[in-house]
């Protein structure tokens, strides 16, 4: 290892740049005494939970109140003076560093996109320094595992304009033996489902959206479900042994507290009543992954659904432990979850996701890192999932370069590693 002065942090700089939506967001360059560079791009959520760090947007005309420039002066006026002559390497005491000069629950004074960049960019910085791809920097020379993909290829809920309350419906390829062969089966499948959507529904249905899937005008969630299933058959492969199907319902954006019901498929569902729906398509589909199923209001019937269906599909957390250690925590002792999504800009720290995901893998629980749908040509997600061998990963369609460039990077992450390479495979679904 070289020098511990060779990682001070000599040069931090923020600009505002666009993210795959059009909308202005932060990055961050951070350079160090021996000219290690990172840089990376703070991301964006539509679906957002309420405890999710906030975003500092300037609001006013320009880009329609979407502009980052408060944010951007976040990092070159308060956040850059204070990490200059810190050590990169120890990356966990900038992170402190960056909270306690925000100081709220919520990173509302600096900005969680400020905070995700600038954390983001100094690991990268750190990895450079030591001459190291970034998810060797975090796991070292065991890191060899490549994350089965979860691939949202039909859109719905706030990621739609159809009448789907499922908001992704995702493939994932387990039946290969190499990342490579994954993501060709993933690719196969996307290509089939087009033709099938488009000659089922007309070519309007094969529109993407933030994250590559199509949004059909379907108004059920079985008829997503078939149409995955149709095409993963026609395409040459086995729905449940070659491909596994997943759900992130989004509930807390189809549940309405006034009536205490469920809005799904035209129908109003109490809790109970969702619990059975989501029984009997787990039953009809190769469902074996289900994100936010009840609102995160709702913990009680996530545990609820998870009993009835343990051991055959995995219950996972999202709007409901926002990426934050403490509440994973208690999911977790509570057995609640299985598992749950990891976004570190939902906490605003490469740290505070760390804490989450070393929580999570220590109780045998499922990590899973995610993309944002505002997102970027930014791949340090992809280190993240394999640094930590996480075995899984959401980053959208294979489509749209914000999202193929991770699994691009997957791929030469892939060929770096040569024959220590390993696939998670079905093994990631196992608890």
């Amino acid at each position: 290892m070289r020098e511990v002065d060779e990682f001070t942090i000599k040069f931090v700089r923020g600009i505002q740049v666009l993210d795959s939506r059009g909308d202005p967001t932060v990055e961050v360059t951070v350079v160090t005494e021996a000219g290690g560079m990172g840089r990376a791009i703070a991301p964006a959520g539509a679906s957002r939970g309420r405890l999710e760090a906030v975003d500092l947007r300037d609001g006013g005309k320009d880009y329609r109140g979407r502009g980052v420039l408060r944010a951007v002066e976040a990092v070159n006026k308060y956040i850059a003076p204070a990490i200059i002559g810190m050590n990169s390497f120890m990356y966990r005491n900038v992170d402190r560093k960056i909270i306690e000069l925000d100081g709220t629950e919520n990173k509302a004074r600096l900005g969680g996109n400020a905070c995700t960049a600038t954390s983001l960019a100094v690991i990268n910085a750190a990895a450079d320094t030591a001459g190291l791809p970034l998810f060797q920097f975090i796991g070292g020379s065991r890191a060899r595992t490549l994350p089965v993909p979860l691939m949202n290829v039909i859109n719905g809920g706030a990621h739609a304009g159809n009448k789907l309350s499922i908001q992704e419906f995702m493939i994932a390829p387990v039946g290969a033996d190499t990342f490579h062969d994954a993501i060709k089966i993933a690719v196969e499948v996307y290509k089939t489902l087009k033709e099938l959507l488009k000659a089922t529904y007309g070519a309007s249905a094969i529109n993407v959206g933030d994250e590559g899937g199509f949004a059909p005008p379907m108004t059920s969630t079985r008829d997503a479900l078939q149409a995955l299933y149709k095409a993963v058959s026609v395409a040459g492969y086995e729905p449940g042994s070659d491909v596994y199907f997943a759900l992130d319902a989004a509930a807390s954006h189809f549940y309405d507290p006034s009536e205490k019901k469920y809005l799904i498929d035209e129908r109003k569902l109490k809790p109970l009543e969702l619990v059975e729906y989501y029984i009997d398509i787990i039953n009809e589909y190769p469902v074996k992954l289900i994100e936010d199923p009840f609102s995160e209001d709702h913990p009680e019937y996530f545990k609820m659904l998870r009993s009835k269906v343990r051991g055959k599909v995995l219950i996972i957390g999202d709007d409901l432990t926002v990426t934050r250690a403490s509440r994973i925590s208690k999911f977790i002792s509570e057995e609640i979850i299985d598992g749950a999504i990891i976004k570190v800009n939902q906490v605003g720290t490469f740290s505070e996701a760390e804490d989450s995901i070393r929580v999570l893998l220590r109780n045998d629980r499922k990590a899973i890192v995610s993309h944002r749908s505002g997102d970027s040509e930014d791949v340090t997600i992809a280190h993240i999932a394999v640094g930590f061998e996480t075995g899984l990963i959401k980053t959208g369609a294979p489509a749209r370069s914000e999202r193929t460039s991770k699994y691009n990077e997957l791929l030469r992450i892939e060929d770096y590693l040569g024959g220590d390479a390993i696939y998670s495979g079905k093994n990631a679904f196992l608890r």
